[in-house]
């Protein structure tokens, strides 16, 4: 299987995979341009679109792409009815295409009925999970975006984190503020900044890798609890996740 990444509009990535016979499935074509001309260059049978939420970035593209292959299957969760999904999904729901078995895992945050999608190794988790950070919680709260990562950080440690944005520069400017003594983050920022200064892709990442560096997924790092000010013998766990999305919005 292939796994590419498409990019779009300022700083979407488009993720497509595609088999041996070139037969493919696109997530969150927030514009068709790009992969239209992707599905040309390389002969591609286009089988399935997958939607995570319903944002105009990410669905602004499917109209276009059903003109030009109107029997596409739509997968996505209700929030997307009106957007093209005719296929409708919910947490726990499965389903098969190009002989990958897809696990539907309910990830709300970033919208209300946000959701991922998985299938060994591969994660596209849209808007939710970053290299390095969290999605903006524009209709859900950050207890949820909390129980969110908690779900993906079930996953096993090679998952590969197929996100839908080239954010992982300004991630880790802010963990490295955060924590500025961090080995770990010290180097992946650096590394960041060797890829981002020849303008190539940070992604996909592997969660083995966020779980070191990925400050919303070490909301239990004493280090972390501490930089924030936070007393950890009153507080929740997510107040932890909370405190850091709101220091990030302000960053």
């Amino acid at each position: 299987m292939n796994l590419t990444s498409i990019p779009a509009l300022q700083d979407n990535y488009i993720w497509t995979l595609n088999d041996e016979q070139g037969r493919c499935l696109i997530v969150d074509p927030g514009e068709a341009r790009p992969v239209l001309e992707k599905i040309h260059a390389n002969h591609w049978q286009p089988q399935a679109i997958l939607l995570t939420h319903h944002h105009h970035d990410h669905v602004g593209g499917v109209s276009e792409l059903l003109e030009h292959f109107p029997q596409l299957e739509v997968y996505g969760p209700q929030e997307t009815a009106d957007k093209g999904a005719r296929t409708i999904l919910g947490d726990g729901d499965e389903f098969t295409l190009l002989g990958l078995n897809f696990r539907v895992i309910a990830t709300p945050g970033h919208t209300l009925g946000h959701i991922s999608y998985f299938s060994s190794p591969y994660l596209f988790c849209g808007d939710t999970m970053f290299s390095g950070g969290c999605g903006r919680l524009f209709e859900g709260t950050a207890q949820k975006m909390f129980e969110s990562f908690q779900a993906l950080n079930q996953l096993p440690a090679d998952t590969l984190i197929c996100c839908a944005h080239e954010y992982t520069l300004s991630n880790m400017k802010f963990a490295a503020a955060i924590l500025p003594q961090d080995p770990k983050i010290l180097a992946r920022y650096q590394q960041i900044k060797d890829l981002r200064a020849e303008n190539r892709i940070t992604l996909p990442t592997k969660l083995a890798l966020e779980r070191e560096i990925n400050l919303f997924l070490r909301t239990q790092d004493p280090d972390l609890q501490k930089a924030l000010g936070i007393n950890v013998s009153s507080a929740p766990l997510w107040q932890t996740f909370a405190d850091l999305r709101e220091k990030k919005d302000r960053f």
